[in-house]
Parts: structure tokens; sequence; C-alpha cells
């Protein structure tokens, strides 16, 4: 990667230029070693760059991939190939174009002396701060392989626990979508043409029907007005929960959502304790797990617990006792943590917890589908029985009058 710089030497000549180097840190480097003092430092925007930028939104990185790169790695490692050599493996065979130039920058910045934990640092959108502190810690303890493994097993259990979250959202989502396209056409199309019939008799209607008679004569005039202000809505609530505060607040309303509200609790829960048990059996210092954990967790309400857990811990608290202030973290988790630290198994017993989590929202999901479908089916029925007493019922009555 080229810097562009502005230094001066001991002499207080000011001097501008370009040079090589893998990080801005290492053109720091750099530079002092020419007996230069940098003023800034700012990386060049060449094709290449503007070029990566392109990738990045054409072809982004899949969990999978990031799953299979670790897996990859894991068995070279294992094979004694050393990481230069291994990483150039595996960007060769890979198809993403825009993983292909990290990998490259990676095993550039590596033949310039970074750790492999340096390089996936430079791209903090790719690598989490969980794979990047567990790769750290292999390369300190020498058991790199090890730590490898730990990551490529974190992502697929992080990437399982989305993939149930999601699915257990997908079809209800969908059924609830199909319901208003459905429920919108019937009002703008096909109510008018039964209501026409009972305003041409001019006879006197319960007010339920004219009530309906009245929405169904507004959505086929107004129905492009509806949609905007539908629309908009909808893209209103969208950007306001990509905002940090209203990002905060829709995590919150997350927890406190009827079925899925617990479904949230337990993937964050399990995702808590699974990854902080990989950390402390990758020989991470509890504080700094903790830390990390809070940033993976995917939730800005767990996250605040977490590190202030963290900051308790610093002092001299326990996580047990600090966890068990909160209420979105039960009492079976602080119980079991405290046990854990007790008997000194603390990634043992937070093993158990994720998994008994992961069960849970196994438990819950398969659930899901069977008490939707009579819900959805009860929801229907009462939106058919109501257009029938409306509409229908009074044209039978007025017609049997005639």
């Amino acid at each position: 990667m080229k810097f562009v710089f502005k230094a001066k030497n001991k002499l207080g000549e000011i001097s501008e230029g370009i040079i090589d180097a893998a990080s801005n840190e290492s053109a720091v480097i750099v530079l002092q070693e020419k007996n230069l003092f940098p003023i800034s430092i700012v990386a060049e925007k060449n094709n290449d760059a503007y070029l990566t930028e392109v990738l990045k939104y054409w072809d982004r990185i899949e969990v999978k991939e990031l799953m299979m790169f670790f897996r990859q790695l894991a068995i070279l490692i294992e094979a004694r190939v050393p990481i230069v050599p291994a990483l150039m493996a595996i960007r060769d065979q890979t198809e993403n174009k825009y993983f292909e130039k990290i990998l490259a920058d990676m095993i550039q910045g590596i033949n310039d002396g970074l750790p492999l934990s340096e390089a996936m640092k430079k791209y903090p959108g790719t690598f989490s701060p969980l794979s990047i502190n567990i790769i750290k810690s292999g390369e300190i303890s020498g058991n790199l392989r090890k730590s490898v493994t730990y990551v490529s097993d974190s992502i697929e259990k992080n990437y399982a626990l989305t993939s149930k979250l999601k699915s257990s959202m997908t079809y209800p989502l969908v059924v609830l979508f199909v319901f208003f396209v459905v429920g919108f056409a019937i009002m703008t199309i096909v109510m008018p043409k039964l209501t026409q019939v009972i305003k041409d008799l001019g006879v006197e209607v319960p007010w339920y029907t004219t009530m309906v008679i009245g929405i169904s004569d507004f959505m086929a005039v107004y129905w492009w007005a509806i949609l905007i202000m539908l629309f908009g809505f909808v893209g209103g609530v969208i950007y306001y929960i990509k905002t940090e505060d209203g990002s905060r607040e829709w995590d919150r309303i997350k927890l406190k959502l009827p079925i899925f509200g617990s479904i949230f609790r337990f993937v964050y829960l399990a995702r808590f304790a699974d990854n902080l048990a990989v950390l402390l059996a990758g020989g991470i210092p509890i504080i700094n797990a903790l830390t990390t954990v809070s940033m993976v967790v995917g939730n800005s309400v767990y996250e605040e617990i977490f590190l202030k857990t963290a900051e308790e811990v610093k002092i001299g608290g326990t996580m047990s006792s600090a966890l068990r202030r909160y209420a979105e973290i039960p009492p079976i988790v602080s119980h079991m943590v405290r046990i854990g630290e007790e008997s000194g198994q603390i990634d043992s017993v937070l093993g158990h917890i994720a998994k008994f989590y992961e069960q849970e929202v196994d438990q819950i999901t398969k659930n899901m589908t069977t008490l939707i479908e009579p819900i959805m089916m009860i929801v229907i029925g009462v939106a058919v029985g109501v257009l029938a007493i409306a509409v229908i019922m009074p044209i039978y009555n007025l017609a049997g009058q005639m």
C-alpha cells in the first residue's frame, strides 16, 4: 500500500513523498528508520483502492466464505504449510474478488513483517474483534492452528444461531405481507364493486356496513396516497433504526417482543456464552474477553451489560455478582457462572450455558410454525367474517326482501 507522507528531518527541513508500507504504523517505522519525523501520513487513493471499494459492495464476503477460509487455513497450518503460502493457496482458489484483494493485501503485510492478527486488523468490517483476539492469542501461545479452529467453530455456531433467528421470523413476515397485499386488493378492487350494489338500492344499512363502504371508497380513490404513506412510514422507521439512537431503541424493543423477544434473548445469551468460552479457552484475560464479547454479541443492551461487568471485574468484583444485577440475565446464568468461578472451570460452564440456550432456540423455532399457523387462520377467519357480516349479509337480506 502506498502512503503520501510529510515529514521533517533533524534540521527541521520539510520533505514530502510516497512510500510503500503494509499499514500506517509500518509507514511511521520506515520514516523513523530514515531519521524523518512524520507530520502527516495519508494512504494514497489509487486505482486499486477505488477498485477495492467497488468490489466491497459488489462481492460481499458471506459468513460461509469466512468459515471456509478459517477451516482451510487450520488444515494448511496443521500440514505445516507456512502462513504466506497457505494464504496464497486460499487466495488463488477464492471466487470472491473483494476477498481476494483482502488476502493479497494481508500477504503483503505479513511479508513486510506483520503478524497474521495485525494483518487482519486492517479489515474490521471483515474480521471481527473476536477473531482477531483469538488469532493473536494463538500467535503468542504458539498454537495458531488451534486458535484458527476456534475461530472457525465460533463463526459456524454464530451463523447457525443467526440462521435460526432469521428462519423463525421469515415465515410470519411472508404470511403477513401476503395477507396485507390480498387485503389491500380486496378493499380497493373487489369491495367497491360489491358495495355499489348496496348504494344503488338506496336503502338504510347498519353503521358497520356504512363504515366499510366509506373505507373501501376512500381506498379505491386514494390508494396511491395510502401506499406512499405506508412506504414513507416503513422507510422512516428503517432510517431511524440505522441511526445510533434508533438502533439502541430497536435493540430494547426486540427484547420485549412477544415470542420473538425470547428468541432474541436466547440467541444473545448463547452467543455471549459460546464466544466468551472460546476466548477464555484461548488464554484471553477475562476483562479483555468480556470487552471483546460485548462488541460481537449484536445488541447494545447486552453490550452495555458486559462492558459494565468488565469494569466491575477490573476493580476486583466477580462476573457472576455483576451479571446478577441485570434483569436481562436469567438467574440460571449467573448461578452457573458462579459455579464455574468457584471450580476454576468457567470456560466449560459457559460452554454448557451456550449449548442450553442453543437448544432453547431450536425448540422455540420448531414450535413457531405450529403456533403461527392457527393464529393466522384465526386472523384471516375474523377478517373474512367481518367482511361477510358487513357487506355480503346486507346484500342477501336486501335480495330476500325483493
